[in-house]
């Protein structure tokens, strides 16, 4: 607490008869703490040479104001004690070698510089704020849509449930709003913030229009300004010239919408790969996105094709596209041409999308022969016309072999570690970063030149880069 507000409250208290000592003395018998964990008394402690806490009750400050009201010492019952979650904590006796590495002041606001499991301890949290992200991007609110992804990405990284406000204190992103709905979520288990925003008609609305292929924000605007709410209503509609991506969203919609499986990306990850490889030997194509990161399930499969060998390709993408085409796997496809200028300085933006090659597909992916027994005959199924395929989203980027690192890095993801590495690399490093090269400003030095050392998929690569590893070392 401030000086101010602790020299006020030491004599309130000793007005009301209260003795409250200054310093650590071998007379005191109560230790009151505001906005401190217990770990961080301990650590104090430690500083004052003490070996050992049991001789003290260390308490919260509502304690003290409850002793204050009383006009006498109460119990120091467990709602009070700051050992209530003593459990996660060690004493001081514990020694320095067990002692947790958590400390919420150490916790980095950039989620690059943080470590966040699969394992999200905080999901009734997480949950309400991607909500809330969400809402706000559909109304354009930069601000406050950040301002919820990053409280969210940061109590992914906690490595235990958030149980009372306290748990939160002197961590990064935790701004009013963001603490509001926690202290709503933990007292009344749920946010009516977030309820709202899932019951509310606009909402709805952006959240059906963007779930298919093709439209964004400013589409679902449109369409909810022509009085449409429904993607029915937007199907009847006949005066709507839907873009050819559109048309393909809606065509395979119900597939689109539903979970890719991990099974299914190996699938068509054996597709892609095979595919690249007949025209380029010694490709190197690789996964990205969630089912790089170790996820179960995507909506889509993001792929990164380079070529290590002096040998390139620039009709590749074409290619592919071509043998898909009359092996009768394409479903739809959308080549965007490289836009890359060479030597040029990465890109100020945090959101800036890359200059390369891309692809953006549809494969139709085969499932396994379908049982008829599992059929009701007696309601005259045409079996001929039983679907035994499945439309999947795929991605290709194709890279130059010497920006391969940067673009693993930016198209593994999450879409939030993208944008704080490349404000640490700005703020912290006084670099700019993006999917091509990292640009050094104080040194007016381009940093593109990288050689990659590759591990099984199933793990991250890494680029092995002395310049690189230095720049980014914590």
């Amino acid at each position: 607490m401030g000086m101010t507000r602790r020299t006020f409250l030491m004599e309130l208290a000793r007005s009301k008869g209260f003795r409250v000592e200054s310093e650590l003395s071998d007379s005191v018998t109560h230790i009151v703490a505001e906005n401190n964990s217990y770990l961080e008394v301990l650590d104090w402690l430690r500083g004052q040479a003490v070996g050992d806490s049991s001789r003290f009750e260390l308490l919260d400050i509502s304690w003290l104001t409850a002793c204050m009201e009383a006009g006498r010492p109460v119990d120091s019952e467990m709602k009070y004690r700051l050992m209530e979650q003593a459990d996660r904590y060690p004493t001081l006796n514990t020694p320095e070698s067990e002692v947790p590495l958590f400390t919420a002041s150490k916790v980095s606001q950039y989620s690059c510089q943080r470590k966040t499991t699969l394992n999200n301890c905080n999901k009734k949290f997480t949950d309400a704020f991607e909500i809330m992200a969400e809402n706000y991007e559909f109304k354009e609110n930069e601000v406050f849509c950040l301002e919820f992804l990053r409280a969210a990405s940061v109590l992914k990284c906690l490595p235990f449930p958030v149980t009372r406000m306290k748990d939160i204190q002197g961590l990064p992103c935790m701004g009013d709003q963001v603490r509001d709905v926690i202290e709503e979520i933990i007292e009344d288990g749920e946010s009516s913030r977030a309820k709202d925003v899932l019951n509310d008609e606009r909402y709805k609305s952006f959240k059906q229009f963007t779930s298919v292929f093709g439209v964004g924000v400013k589409t679902s605007e449109k369409w909810f300004r022509m009085g449409l709410r429904t993607l029915e209503e937007v199907k009847a509609d006949k005066t709507l010239k839907l873009s050819k991506m559109q048309r393909a969203g809606f065509l395979y919609y119900e597939d689109l919408v539903s979970f890719v499986s991990k099974a299914e990306a190996d699938a068509v990850s054996l597709i892609v790969k095979n595919t690249v490889c007949t025209f380029l030997p010694d490709a190197l194509v690789t996964i990205t996105g969630g089912f790089r990161r170790g996820k179960k399930i995507g909506h889509d499969i993001d792929f990164l094709i380079t070529n290590p060998g002096p040998r390139e390709d620039d009709e590749l993408l074409h290619k592919v596209v071509d043998l898909w085409k009359k092996q009768g796997l394409l479903l739809y496809c959308d080549i965007i041409e490289s836009t890359f200028v060479k030597e040029q300085i990465p890109s100020r933006e945090v959101d800036a999308m890359d200059h390369f090659q891309k692809c953006f597909a549809i494969l139709k992916l085969y499932t396994p022969s379908i049982d008829n027994s599992s059929y009701n005959t007696s309601k005259k199924c045409d079996m001929a016309e039983v679907k035994d395929w499945k439309a999947i989203r795929v991605d290709l980027v194709i890279t130059p072999f010497e920006q391969y690192a940067y673009a693993l890095l930016g198209w593994t993801g999450s879409r939030q570690f993208g944008r704080d590495l490349r404000r640490y690399a700005t703020h912290e490093r006084k670099m700019m970063l993006d999917n091509h090269a990292l640009y050094d400003k104080r040194k007016l030095f381009m940093l593109h030149q990288v050689v990659v050392g590759t591990v099984p998929e199933s793990k991250y690569s890494y680029a092995e880069n002395s310049m690189l590893e230095e720049y980014f070392r914590k």
